[in-house]
């Protein structure tokens, strides 16, 4: 079917940034959704990002104008722009391949002093 492989995270000071990559395998993303969701301890996965097989996106209120999502087809990946970032921005970050919904490992991001 399909594996998903996030890189990027890390550790980085309030008002950095950071930028995540997800590797997919298979011939079927160029045609699926894609979204980043996070989960923080003690709270639920939450929605971060969208994009579309066609590339319109769609962001949580709570990163618009900081995270960005973007995809290449060609290369199947998808990736998130991650600036300004905040502590509440801590979490553990996962790809999602909506068409089969699918999950990445995840890539852990803590935002610290």
């Amino acid at each position: 079917q399909v594996q998903l492989v996030e890189s990027g995270g890390g550790l980085v000071q309030p008002g950095g940034s950071l930028r995540l990559s997800c590797a997919a395998s298979g011939s079927i993303f160029k045609i699926s959704a894609m979204g980043w969701y996070r989960q923080a301890p003690g709270k639920e996965r939450e929605f971060v990002a969208y994009i579309s097989s066609g590339g319109s996106t769609n962001y949580a209120d709570s990163v618009k104008g900081r995270f960005t999502i973007s995809r290449d087809n060609a290369k199947s990946t998808v990736s998130l722009q991650m600036n300004n970032l905040k502590p509440e921005d801590t979490a553990v970050y996962y790809c999602h391949f909506l068409g089969l919904s699918s999950w990445g490992q995840g890539t852990q991001v803590t935002v610290s002093s």
